[in-house]
This record gives C-alpha cells, structure tokens and sequence, in this order.
C-alpha cells in the first residue's frame, strides 16, 4: 500500500498526513478483537442472531451489543428486527462487510498458522527477562 507523505510545507497530525488519520480511525473500529471474530462468524455462517454471535464468540452482551452498533453504524453489518414477541433480530454482512471479508479471514488465518511460532517467542521472551507478560 503506498500511503502518500504530506506535501513539504503541508498540514500535518504529529507528523502523519491526513490520509493516515483517517485509515487509523477506520483500523481503530474495524480491526479490534471482536470486530474482526464477528466478520469472521458473520462470514462463515451468515445470517445470524444476536445469542447465536454471542455463543459462538463467547462474548459478553455488553461488548457484542457495543461492538454490533458500531459496525451496524459503519456499514459493514445490517441489522434486521422483525416485529414479533420476543424481539427477532438478526445481523448479516452488507456488500461492504462481505468485501472485507477477505483481509479479515487472511488476518485469521496467518493467526492461526502461526500461534506456535508466536507461544515460543513469548516463552523465549519471558525466560530472558524472568517476566510473564501481562495483556
């Protein structure tokens, strides 16, 4: 990706140019931990409703109604509510959920091949510095 640098002499945040602002704003919303898990379950079992998302994902209803607005208000879910008693409500991927399907599903899937490369560089870095990292 070629990120354009400012214009010498240009306006610029803390050294970055405008256009990195934004894309960390988008990355910010977009790329959290549950953000990516609900594109990922969104992707692979389609339609879904709201305790579907939350047992699969092992959520609290809280964060999977916080992080379902926000991606609702981005665009990238829709939400559909059906007048019936319970409330029915599902979320599926808009045309632009499903277009970042693909980044998100790759970022997954260089997670999951490399999980054992990235628990022995956390047990070598641990045993040099005689610390557990707390996250």
């Amino acid at each position: 990706m070629n990120i354009p640098a400012p214009a010498p002499g240009s306006a610029s945040i803390n050294g970055a140019c405008p256009d990195c602002r934004r894309i960390n704003e988008v990355l910010t919303r977009v790329g959290d931990r549950w953000s990516v898990l609900v594109i990922i379950s969104l992707s692979e079992y389609g339609t879904l409703r709201f305790n579907e998302l939350k047992r699969n994902l092992g959520i609290s209803q809280r964060m999977l109604s916080l992080t379902l607005r926000e991606l609702v208000r981005d665009g990238l879910v829709s939400r559909t509510q059906y007048p019936t008693i319970p409330p029915k409500v599902e979320y599926t991927l808009t045309a632009m959920g499903d277009s970042f399907r693909e980044p998100v599903t790759a970022l997954g899937i260089w997670a999951l091949d490399n999980l054992a490369e990235i628990d022995a560089a956390r047990e070598d870095y641990d045993a040099a510095t005689g610390l557990e990292a707390t996250i």
